[in-house]
């Protein structure tokens, strides 16, 4: 949010020219369009390019488990950084036309159950993560947004990724990616309704209520030049904090790749294994790790034979739980409505594992 707020005072809101270099708005476009080229140019040849690393270059041999896996991260690390940069600057410049206070308005007023429905939707487009949580849930409770609403938004802000949706795409094709988005919105909803029914405004800080912080905000209006740079510097911000984590998921992936025996996973994540999913579940939640670094581990975890549900379990408690965040929203949320907010995501993220075992 830091980098979004310095590239809007950046840009005149005016006229098509980006004040920070003085660049036309057409000349913007022609530069955006010829990096676009050279994106697919790039990412249509990895294969040929990793393959010719590893067997011609480093001179592996085939069939070999160390081959095996330098060849996966050599293909996985250019192919995930260019989906990220790709999608990260797409998603900057949508995000720039969902403000915090632009998605409060929004929320604001709005029926419980319509509300529950919207605010999961709000969650995937809007550039809030747990990071993010204090100020947002503060703005939405003054707003008078109702507690459910404003959980919904909150889970599906961290859990229905992206930057994950895109990757799984990529990676999995679009029943995969499908999958992910549909049953993360509906434990947002799900989860979202529950809470609001079990009527925990009591169990909510008090000083909460009192704040006024973000009263009387005013909008800026953003043009087309400020918003394409709000895109760059969203590639910049956010590919440049975890482009160490892509590395690091891929290389845990590759190992998996090379040495761990086919179908191995199954012994432990398979189907047959009625403790996979809350196990995944418990181990999940501390590792806090981002879309882009578990993506690839996912994508090793999958070819060695673990169960879709409970990998999706997995995943998605990584990203949309974590202790940090636990402890982030201690700030606005007493014990008892922090322990049901974790219990209901929790309980939601098995049955999806549970679900997804039993169908596919």
């Amino acid at each position: 949010m830091d980098t979004a707020v310095k590239a809007e005072k950046s840009v005149e809101t005016g006229a098509g020219v980006d004040i920070q270099d003085g660049t036309p708005l057409r000349l913007t476009i022609l530069k955006s369009v010829a990096l676009l080229l050279l994106w697919c140019a790039v990412y249509w040849r990895l294969q040929y390019f990793s393959a010719w690393l590893t067997y011609e270059f480093l001179s592996l041999p085939h069939a070999q488990h160390l081959s095996a896996a330098i060849e996966f991260f050599l293909f996985e690390v250019p192919k995930v950084l260019l989906l990220l940069t790709l999608v990260v600057f797409v998603v900057g410049i949508i995000r720039s036309f969902f403000t915090p206070e632009r998605t409060r308005a929004i929320l604001a007023g709005k029926s419980e159950a319509a509300g529950n429905v919207l605010a999961a939707l709000l969650g995937v487009v809007t550039p809030f993560c747990s990071c993010s949580a204090v100020p947002l849930f503060i703005g939405f409770v003054t707003a008078g947004v109702p507690l459910g609403v404003t959980f919904s938004f909150l889970i599906s802000a961290p859990m229905v990724n992206e930057i994950a949706l895109v990757l799984l795409f990529g990676m999995f094709g679009w029943k995969v990616a499908g999958l992910y988005l549909s049953t993360g919105l509906a434990i947002a909803m799900v989860a979202g309704w529950i809470i609001g029914r079990l009527k925990m405004e009591r169990h909510v800080e008090d000083w909460v209520y009192d704040n006024k912080t973000f009263a009387g905000v005013q909008e800026e209006r953003l043009n087309a030049a400020a918003r394409i740079s709000l895109g760059h510097a969203a590639v910049r911000d956010i590919v440049g904090r975890v482009w160490l984590y892509v590395v690091i998921g891929i290389a845990v992936g590759a190992g998996i790749h090379g040495y761990v025996p086919a179908n191995a996973m199954a012994a432990w994540m398979g189907k047959g294994v009625w403790w996979s999913v809350p196990l995944s579940v418990v181990i999940g939640v501390p590792m806090y790790s981002n879309a882009a670094g578990i993506i690839p581990i996912v994508h090793a975890l999958l070819e060695k034979g673990a169960a879709l549900g409970t990998v999706l379990a997995f995943m998605m408690s990584v990203i949309g739980l974590s202790l940090p965040e636990a402890i982030i929203l201690r700030k606005v949320l007493k014990p008892r409505l922090l322990a049901v907010f974790f219990t209901v995501v929790a309980l939601g993220i098995m049955a999806v594992g549970y679900l997804f075992n039993l169908l596919m």
